[in-house]
C-alpha cells in the first residue's frame, strides 16, 4: 500500500477511501470488469460506490501504472493490479473459460516481432482466443 500512496502523492493525488477500496477489491478478485469491481467494493461492508466513481478510480490508478486492463472480449475491459500482469489470458470461444499462460511463453514471439519489424510488443494486455481442451475435444 505504501507504493500506492507514494505513486499517488508523487502525482499530486490522494489515496481516497474509494481508491483504496478499489485496490483492495482488485486484490481480492484479481481480475474484474468495472461492474464486478463495483460489486466487490459493495461487498466489503462499507456500502456501494457509484459506477462512475469506480470508472474514475480505475482510470486514475491506471494512469499511475498501478492498475492495468485487458480486453478479454468486446465488452468492458477487465482490470487487475499492475503487479498481477504476469500472464497472457486464454479465452475459450465456446464455453467462455479464461485460462492463463506465463508471459515467458510469449518471449519467442516478442523477440520475433522485434527482429522482423523493430516493434516492441507489450503482451501484458494480450488475450488469445481459441478453444479450451474440453471444447476442442467436443468440436
Amino acid at each position: 500500500m505504501s507504493e500506492l500512496v507514494h505513486a499517488l502523492r508523487a502525482n499530486g493525488m490522494r489515496l481516497t477511501a474509494p481508491r483504496r477500496r478499489i485496490v483492495d477489491a482488485l486484490g481480492r478478485i484479481e481480475h474484474g470488469a468495472p461492474d464486478a469491481v463495483a460489486a466487490e467494493v459493495a461487498a466489503d461492508g462499507q456500502g456501494a460506490l457509484a459506477l462512475s466513481t469506480i470508472y474514475r478510480g480505475l482510470e486514475a490508478l491506471e494512469q499511475l501504472g498501478l492498475v492495468a486492463h485487458t480486453h478479454l472480449d468486446h465488452r468492458a475491459p477487465t482490470y487487475h493490479l499492475a503487479d498481477h500482469a504476469t500472464h497472457i489470458h486464454l479465452v475459450c470461444l465456446s464455453c467462455g473459460a479464461i485460462g492463463e499462460l506465463p508471459l515467458v511463453s510469449a518471449a519467442d514471439f516478442v523477440a520475433r516481432v522485434a527482429d522482423e519489424t523493430g516493434f516492441t510488443a507489450d503482451v501484458t494486455h494480450m488475450a488469445i482466443h481459441g478453444w479450451c481442451a474440453d471444447c476442442e475435444r467436443a468440436r
